[in-house]
């Protein structure tokens, strides 16, 4: 997609202002602004194609676990995504999203007479055979199941022992996507979420969904097999960044290359034009400024619209027994 430089910007808006050149205080307040108004029109459309990602494989987290302290390893204080089913018991095995300062990562498996929690060495993690199941090496216990009735969902055990003292693990069941994932772009916004690879070659189910601080949680998984799902969203809104000296210099911002969306150029300079003018105090000229803004931005997102209209990334298929992609 096409772009334009920061430093072009800059001199455009400074050409709009009939300036050869900004005074450094100046300078630095039109720098804000235009980061206000990039804002502004990256939030106008929830699929603008620069920024929108359609059907992305996102891991599922389907467990938190909390409680544990000093007494044990505070790496179990995490989200787990599950993996598949452990080769020897069946059930599922677990591995935690993150690892500590030595490279250990937590694994969570039934050892085929109880739940254990497992600290275990990065190069150790559960591998995965050709069946699909995952073979386990144990690692320092954490924590193991002390019901005397043992369960076959981890979220139903009661009593964990802890390895030292009298820790109280809690398990806490959940269907999350979270906004980060190692190696993937930052989610800003949820647009859909399907089971399957939507948008490819047939349909895929479609999950409803709510979002809270931690991302988004996902209702009435099909499988509790499900270890991912797809996802469409919004990247992260990430602000121009320009490095300027210390007092600042307007050429830091004049000979920027720093990119700017070829969509957003036009709007961007009028409207931070028009800022410029009420800060200034003339407003009538401000108001016929932010009239060209509004009209340059519009039509960029008659595009949008157009484009919309004509495909499925962005609105449902309905019936009266389905809500699906199509």
């Amino acid at each position: 997609m096409q772009t334009r430089t920061y430093g072009d910007l800059f001199k455009l808006i400074q050409s709009l202002a009939g300036v050869g050149s900004f005074a450094p205080s100046e300078a630095d307040d039109v720098a804000n602004l235009i980061n206000r108004r990039f804002l502004q029109a990256f939030n106008e459309s929830p699929i603008w194609p620069r920024y929108f990602v359609p059907s992305e494989k996102r891991d599922i987290l389907s467990l938190t676990l909390s409680g544990a302290t000093a007494s044990t390893s505070t790496s179990v204080n995490q989200n787990y995504k599950l993996l598949g089913a452990n080769t020897t018991g069946g059930l599922s095995v677990y591995q935690g999203v993150t690892t500590d300062s030595s490279d250990n990562t937590v694994v969570i498996y039934n050892t085929g007479t109880a739940w254990r929690v497992d600290l275990i060495d990065i190069g150790n993690i559960p591998s995965e055979q050709a069946d699909g199941t995952f073979t386990v090496t144990s690692g320092t216990q954490q924590f193991i199941e002390a019901d005397a009735i043992k369960k076959d969902n981890i979220t139903d055990v009661s009593t964990f022992t802890p390895r030292a003292g009298t820790d109280s693990l809690l398990v806490e069941g959940k269907n999350l996507i979270p906004y980060a994932q190692t190696g993937k772009s930052t989610i800003g916004s949820f647009n859909r979420i399907f089971r399957k690879q939507a948008f490819l070659n047939s349909s895929a189910h479609e999950y409803e969904f709510f979002v809270d601080f931690t991302g988004a949680n996902i209702l009435n998984v099909v499988s509790t097999t499900d270890n991912a799902a797809f996802i469409s969203y919004k990247k992260e809104f990430t602000p121009f960044s320009i490095t300027v000296s210390d007092p600042v210099v307007v050429s830091d911002f004049t000979s920027s290359t720093v990119e700017v969306p070829a969509e957003f150029f036009a709007y961007i300079a009028h409207a931070t034009y028009a800022d410029f003018l009420r800060m200034d105090g003339q407003t009538d000229k401000a108001f016929a400024e932010e009239n060209t803004a509004s009209v340059a931005l519009a039509l960029e997102l008659e595009k949008v619209d157009i484009i919309s209209n004509n495909n499925t990334v962005n609105k449902r298929f309905s019936t009266y027994v389905n809500r699906q992609s199509r």
